[in-house]
């Protein structure tokens, strides 16, 4: 063969092996990240992970495991800090069980609105839960994903302004110490009833009335069992997006401010599109009839963080922590 032919042959060869090894490293260079979480793929906090798992796509592999289908609620912790899971959508109830502290973070009236709590978490108050995950469990808390405030649905006409006015109502809430508990730090007699037995309950006056999210009242059709909706606000419901730290610890500093920005992207987008849904569900109450209203809301905070620092659920909470957080604006 012509030596100048020869040699020109063994760089193209080279230069294809770099190539070829290059498209290697960066293939292997990739890494999974399995999300679990129990909303359904409809809900719209599966929507925004639709986009967070777009916004990664150049470098992960994002799989989404939504409607529990990889997990079963509750044990998504155990996966993370396994190995068995990369990401996860945690309840803060679920942190609460193995960090006494945390429960103070699913208590009612702790948060005044999604705003405020988002700039909780993003305050040292914040950053100090999310260190005792990261010490504790072994997780990386990214941040909360709001879904809805939880506000009072009612058959009776009676107007409601202050926990005393809730006295002898009939509230139904789910089953569990903890929901009793809140029920009556409303001012009502808390009464357990399974969700999917709710409707027939209001119905028949089983009980008097229910809390839920209000898209979650339109989709279970309770406004057509009841009169009014007295917005109390009384649980800014959310959930944290959480990885396993191992994994967190693996990635480049580039790849965890990217994971990071996409969450923040995600958590944004959530939040507006329940906002927007929650006043278009006003829209459609008062439409179809019903009272929806303010009540004093200053009066049922004060009361239901009274009852939560006298109760026993309060010991393990940081000294102080509802007068910081109350203080941030």
């Amino acid at each position: 063969m012509n030596p100048t032919i020869q040699r020109r042959a063994a760089i193209a060869g080279a230069a294809a092996l770099a190539l070829g090894s290059a498209s290697t490293s960066k293939a292997q260079g990739r890494k999974r990240i399995r999300f679990a979480a129990v909303f359904s793929d409809q809900d719209m906090r599966a929507e925004a992970m639709r986009g967070f798992q777009g916004d990664l796509q150049s470098e992960f592999d994002v799989e989404l495991h939504l409607n529990a289908t990889l997990f079963r609620q509750g044990t998504e912790i155990n996966a993370l800090q396994r190995g068995n899971l990369e990401m996860a959508n945690l309840a803060p109830q679920d942190l609460s069980r193995q960090i006494p502290a945390w429960s103070v973070m699913a208590s009612a009236y702790l948060f005044r609105d999604a705003e405020h709590m988002r700039k909780v978490f993003a305050s040292d108050i914040g950053r100090d839960f999310n260190r005792m995950a990261r010490e504790q469990l072994n997780i990386q808390v990214l941040g909360p994903l709001y879904f809805g405030t939880r506000h009072v649905n009612l058959r009776p006409r009676k107007r409601i302004s202050t926990p005393a006015d809730m006295a002898g109502i009939k509230l139904r809430m789910p089953p569990g110490e903890t929901w009793q508990f809140l029920g009556e730090a409303l001012g009502a007699s808390p009464t357990p009833v399974a969700f999917a037995e709710l409707y027939t309950a209001l119905q028949t006056g089983t009980v008097d009335g229910q809390d839920n999210p209000l898209p979650t009242s339109r989709t279970m059709r309770f406004h057509e069992v009841t009169t009014q909706f007295v917005l109390t606000s009384h649980v800014v419901a959310y959930d944290m997006l959480c990885m396993s730290s191992r994994f967190w610890d693996g990635l480049t500093e580039a790849q965890r401010n990217a994971v990071q920005a996409a969450v923040n992207k995600a958590v944004d987008a959530s939040t507006q599109r329940h906002l927007a849904q929650e006043q278009e569900m006003i829209t459609f109450f008062r439409g179809q009839g019903l009272e929806v209203y303010e009540p004093n809301i200053a009066a049922f905070r004060a009361e239901a963080q009274r009852r939560y620092l006298a109760s026993t659920q309060s010991q393990t909470w940081p000294s102080g922590i509802l007068d910081r957080i109350n203080a941030i604006r």
